[in-house]
This record gives C-alpha cells, sequence and structure tokens, in this order.
C-alpha cells in the first residue's frame, strides 16, 4: 500500500514540476476540441405516432378474415427499406444534387441510420428522423426532419391502401383466369355426363347410386306391402260388411237397387267429368272403376233386388267396396312397377361392373369441378365486394396521433456536455504528457524511488534553500499558472453560456 501511494505521490510531482507543460497541452486539446465541437451541425429530430385500428368491422366479415396485424407489421419492417428511402429522398430536399446511382446509395445508406419505426404494442408505433446536414442551416435542418416523417407516413398510408387496393385486383384478375379454365373443364365434363346419361340411363351416377336407388325402391316397395295388405285386409272387413247388409228396404214407391246406384254413380262420373277432370285423373279413374262394378252388379241383380227402396248403407258400403278394390289394384299396379325396377337397375349393375365405374368416376368429378368453380366463384366475388368497400374506406382505420412538426430545438449534438469532455480529455491529456516527459527524462523524485531503483541505501537528502527573491518569483508564477487555468475554465464558462443563449433563441 505504501508503495502505491509512494507512486501516486511520485505521479503528481512529476506532473506539477512540470505543469506549465501541462496547463499548455490542455490549452491546445481544449481549444482544438472546443473548435470542433463548435463546427459539428445540429441534427434535429422530428417523430410522429400513429394509431392503427386492425380490429375494424370490415376486417371482421366473412371473407375479410386476413390478420391484418400482420399486414402491418409486414409494412413496419419494410417502411425503412432501401426502396422506400430512397423515394423518401426523392421525394424531399436530400435528393438535390444526386446525379448517379451509387450517390443515392450512399445517401439511402446514411439516411438509414438516420430513420427509426419503433412499435409501441401490436397497433401503435413511432416514426422519427434525426436530420443534421453540414451543408444547410438549421431552419432548413429542422424542416427537412419534418418532411422526412411526413414522407415515411405518406408512403405507410400508400403501402396499406393504394397497395392494398392493388393487390385485390391482381387477386381478382387471377380469380378470373382461374375461372375461365375451371369453366372449361367443367363445361367439358358436364357434356360427357350428358352423353353417359343418354347411353346408360339406368346407370346415371355409377354403382354408388344405383346402390342408392335400389334401396330406395326396396323401401318403398315394403311401404306398398304394407299398405296393400292394410287395403286388403279393409276390403275383406267391408265385404263381411256388405254381406250382412240388405240390399234395399221397404218403400213406398218400390223403386231402388242396384240399377238405382248404378244411375247415381253414373251422375257423380258425369259430375267430375263436367269439370273438367280428365280420364288420367285419380278422382275420374276410381269414378269409373265404381260404375263397373256397379254395372256388373246390375246385371247380375233378379227382378226381387229392385223391389223396395235402396239401402242407403248398402249402397255406401258398395261404393266404399269400389274404392276399395280400385286402391287395391293402384297398389298392385305401383308393386309390380317396383318390383319390374328393382329388377333390371340389379341386372345392370351386375351385367355391366365397369359402365358403372366408369359412372361413378364420371359423377365424381363433374362433382368436384362444379365445386370448384363454385368456390372460386364465390371467392372473387368476395373480394369484389371488399374493393367496392375500400374505394371509400381502407380495411384499416388511422389514426395520427402526433403529427410531425419542425422541432424548435436540436436533438443533437449534447454540446454542454461535448464542452465539458472536452475540458477533461484536455486536462487529462495535459497530465499525461507532463508525466510521460518525466519518465523519459529519468529524474527520481523521492529517495525511496531511488533506493528502489538501485538496491542502494541512500544515507540522506539535501533540502533545497529558497532566497526570498526565488520564493516572491514562485509566488508570482504560481498567481500566473493560476489565472492560467481559470482563464481555460472561464472559456468553458463562455462557451456553456453562449451554448445555452443560442438555444433559447433557436426555441
Amino acid at each position: 500500500m505504501d508503495d502505491i501511494f509512494d507512486e501516486v505521490r511520485t505521479a503528481l510531482y512529476t506532473v506539477w514540476h512540470r505543469r506549465w507543460i501541462a496547463l499548455g497541452v490542455a490549452w491546445g486539446v481544449c481549444l482544438l476540441g472546443w473548435v470542433a465541437v463548435a463546427l459539428m451541425p445540429n441534427a434535429y429530430e422530428s417523430h410522429a405516432r400513429i394509431y392503427v385500428d386492425v380490429d375494424d368491422v370490415l376486417s371482421q366479415q366473412q371473407g375479410f378474415s386476413a390478420d391484418g396485424r400482420e399486414e402491418i407489421a409486414r409494412v413496419r419492417q419494410t417502411l425503412a427499406s432501401d426502396k422506400n428511402l430512397s423515394k423518401v429522398i426523392k421525394g424531399t430536399k436530400l435528393g438535390e444534387g444526386l446525379s448517379d446511382q451509387g450517390a443515392l446509395n450512399t445517401a439511402v445508406e446514411e439516411l438509414s441510420k438516420q430513420v427509426a419505426v419503433r412499435s409501441e404494442g401490436d397497433s401503435l408505433f413511432e416514426i422519427s428522423a434525426t436530420i443534421g446536414k453540414s451543408n444547410l442551416t438549421d431552419a432548413e435542418n429542422a424542416v427537412l426532419a419534418r418532411n422526412v416523417v411526413q414522407k415515411l407516413l405518406d408512403i405507410f398510408r400508400e403501402e396499406n391502401i393504394a397497395g392494398s387496393r392493388a393487390n385485390l385486383n391482381s387477386a381478382v384478375a387471377k380469380l378470373d383466369e382461374l375461372l375461365e379454365e375451371r369453366k372449361a373443364e367443367l363445361e367439358e365434363a358436364e357434356q360427357r355426363q350428358l352423353e353417359f346419361e343418354a347411353q346408360y340411363p339406368d346407370l346415371v351416377g355409377g354403382s354408388n347410386t344405383l346402390s342408392t336407388r335400389i334401396q330406395q325402391l326396396r323401401t318403398e316397395l315394403r311401404d306398398i306391402d304394407a299398405d296393400l295388405a292394410g287395403a286388403e285386409t279393409s276390403l275383406a272387413s267391408l265385404e263381411n260388411q256388405i254381406a250382412n247388409t240388405p240390399r234395399t228396404i221397404a218403400g213406398p214407391d218400390g223403386a231402388g237397387g242396384p240399377k238405382a246406384a248404378l244411375a247415381q254413380a253414373q251422375q257423380q262420373l258425369a259430375a267430375l267429368k263436367s269439370r273438367g277432370l280428365t280420364d288420367q285423373h285419380p278422382d275420374v279413374e276410381a269414378a269409373i272403376k265404381r260404375v263397373v262394378i256397379l254395372r256388373q252388379a246390375a246385371d247380375k241383380a233378379g227382378p226381387e233386388d229392385e223391389v223396395g227402396t235402396t239401402n242407403p248403407a248398402y249402397s255406401s258400403m258398395v261404393a266404399l267396396r269400389a274404392d276399395r278394390q280400385a286402391s287395391i289394384q293402384a297398389l298392385q299396379s305401383r308393386r309390380a312397377a317396383a318390383q319390374s325396377q328393382i329388377a333390371n337397375l340389379v341386372a345392370s349393375q351386375a351385367a355391366e361392373p365397369e359402365v358403372a365405374a366408369e359412372a361413378i368416376r364420371i359423377s365424381r368429378d363433374t362433382e368436384v369441378l362444379r365445386d370448384n368453380y363454385d368456390k372460386l366463384l364465390q371467392d372473387r366475388e368476395e373480394l369484389r365486394t371488399r374493393g367496392d368497400v375500400e374505394e371509400e374506406t381502407s380495411q384499416f382505420k388511422f389514426d395520427l396521433i402526433d403529427p410531425p412538426v419542425v422541432p424548435q430545438k436540436p436533438a443533437a449534438p449534447n454540446r454542454p456536455l461535448l464542452l465539458f469532455g472536452v475540458l477533461i480529455a484536455g486536462l487529462g491529456a495535459g497530465a499525461g504528457a507532463a508525466w510521460g516527459l518525466g519518465q523519459l527524462r529519468s529524474t527520481f523524485m523521492t529517495a525511496q524511488k531511488l533506493e528502489r531503483t538501485f538496491d542502494l541505501p541512500v544515507i540522506g537528502t539535501v533540502s533545497q534553500t529558497v532566497s526570498d527573491t526565488a520564493r516572491a518569483l514562485q509566488r508570482r508564477r504560481l498567481i500566473q499558472f493560476g489565472g492560467a487555468t481559470a482563464a481555460l475554465m472561464g472559456v468553458l464558462v463562455i462557451l456553456l453560456a453562449i451554448e445555452i443563449v443560442s438555444l433559447q433563441t433557436v426555441a
């Protein structure tokens, strides 16, 4: 510890012994440094804060589910790209005097260090530019900083509004091309399907469709059998009731019987035809069958059947029996037709498996092409609707929280700090120069250092005797040294005052 203290004391004594050299070096370094600081151009910073609403109503609708946050992040990352910075340079005063591509590239590289895009969350971020050109005045630098930020904001809007619209137009054009291709393919597939259906009408849709149709026909056949069984049971019950019901009842005029029922049925048939109903109408068919049955009954009836008044209950049951018989005949016809269709379909499915497979392929290909065409058509209409809406408003909502303004104070350099730093550097350079000269002359400032250097004992030291005249001279030189040092500090104070006044004047 004593050795360290001795070294520090020796160094301080060495510097103090050559203090005028140290002070001269300090003055030289400080003057050069202060001049350099004074010549540094002021850099002015302008910034803008912008809020982007990516959760607007349009982006939440079906067909507009593109992630707006990803789009805004992409634009933010590419906002300070060389391409956009070139636009900024050409659109501001930075582009004046740039004659070739090399100069433009250099300007872009320099501007990239002066522009910053900082994110403050998902929807809020800041654009700033710090401009300090030595060939421009402070006012021009301040205005230029504002213009650079404004130009970046304009590019940001173009990338999200005009750029988005251009992308939509390109996407719609691409979809139009795809739709034309799919339309041609779909028309060709539909033509093949029509030709196949004309040649094999029973195999439309392939074996899968055939199986489905066979299953449906079998289900229908089971329903017909159930209805037929119920109708036959009901007819048998009605036959028993007719057998136990007298045909006529005694009446005053003696008229009645099957012939009267036949006449009544003929009147009902005539009434139906008078309404314009054809013979194929179900009601007319049932009425015709009723007339035929009653005519057969009238032909078989004897004279005794015509005695008395026709029993209304018997006539109603006879008419109802005719209806039941007609229904049974219709169900039997339907049953035979269904059985015939099932047999034909089963035979076709078993006899022509290759044709059935071809039918499956044609049907599947046509359906896939139709689905793709419909999907592309829907996408194109959604994009067109989106483009029409964006003619009036962007997908994203922009709010300029802090617009760019012309800065009133320079953002850099920090001259007060630099001036004080130059002073520290000058004093340090002076002290270092004095200490270095002391090391070169190999003088010993203390007896202890002399003893350590030569490893010999020092018997004693002789003190310096100073006369009154020499002491007065030393005092005068000390005062001069203090005055020179104070003058150096005074220059620093004056420079700081000038800087403060100039800042207030600019503001």
